[in-house]
C-alpha cells in the first residue's frame, strides 16, 4: 500500500473539492473488491455507498450484460460516463466505479477533482479466481477469458495508477482489516494535502 506522493504536494485551491466533498472513489479491475470494500468503508465512516454499475441498472431497468448485448461496449461507456458525472457531484459518498471507467480521460479528470481516489489492486491470478464463475462480466465471455483478463489488467493498471491518490493491494486479508489499513492511509493523505496547501500560502 502506498500514497501517490506526486498527488499529495501542492494541492491547488481549484482542487479543493477533492477533500471538501468528503468523497472516496474506488477504482480497479472487476473482482478487485470495490463493492465489498466500498460498503465496509461507507458503513465505518458514516457515508453513503453508491456503485456506478448498480446506478446504471437502476436507471435503465436492465442488466449490464444486456446493455452490452444491445448497445455494445461503447453504448455502455456512454451510460457509465453520464452516471459517474452525476454521482461525482454528490458529497460524502463512497463511489465504486466500473473497471473500465478510467478509459475515458474526461471521467478520470472528474474523479480526480471529486474525491480521494483509491486503487484497489489485485493480481491477475486473484482476479481470475474471483471472476471466473461470474457470468455477469461481459468482457470475459470469450474463448480464453483468463487471457482477456490479463490483457485488460495490463491495459488498465497504468490508468488506475495515474488517476489514484492511494494504491492498496486487495489481497487475502479480511475486508475489515483492509478497511482499517485504508482509513489510516486516507488520514495520512489528508494531512499531506493540508500540509501542501499550507506550504503554498
Amino acid at each position: 500500500m502506498h500514497t501517490n506522493q506526486e498527488n499529495n504536494a501542492n494541492i491547488s485551491p481549484g482542487r479543493g473539492r477533492k477533500l471538501e466533498s468528503g468523497n472516496l472513489i474506488l477504482v480497479g479491475m472487476m473482482g478487485s473488491g470495490k463493492t465489498t470494500m466500498g460498503r465496509v468503508l461507507a458503513r465505518h465512516l458514516g457515508k453513503e455507498f453508491v456503485d456506478s454499475d448498480e446506478e446504471i441498472i437502476k436507471r435503465t431497468g436492465v442488466t449490464v450484460p444486456h446493455i452490452f448485448d444491445v448497445e455494445g461496449e461503447a453504448g455502455f461507456r456512454q451510460r457509465e460516463a453520464a452516471a459517474i458525472r452525476e454521482l461525482a457531484g454528490r458529497d460524502n459518498i463512497v463511489l465504486a466505479t466500473g473497471g473500465g471507467a478510467v478509459l475515458d480521460e474526461n471521467i478520470c479528470a472528474i474523479l480526480k477533482q471529486s474525491g480521494i481516489v483509491i486503487y484497489l489492486k489485485a493480481s491477475a491470478h486473484d482476479l481470475w479466481q474471483r471472476t471466473r464463475h461470474d457470468r455477469n462480466r461481459p468482457l470475459l465471455q470469450t474463448e480464453n477469458p483468463y487471457a482477456r483478463l490479463v490483457e485488460l489488467f495490463q491495459q488498465r493498471d497504468p490508468l488506475y495508477r495515474q488517476v489514484s491518490d492511494i494504491v492498496v493491494q486487495s489481497g487475502k486479508q479480511s475486508a475489515h482489516a483492509l478497511m482499517l489499513r485504508l482509513t489510516g492511509e486516507i488520514e495520512t493523505f489528508k494531512r499531506n494535502c493540508h500540509s501542501g496547501m499550507t506550504g503554498t500560502t
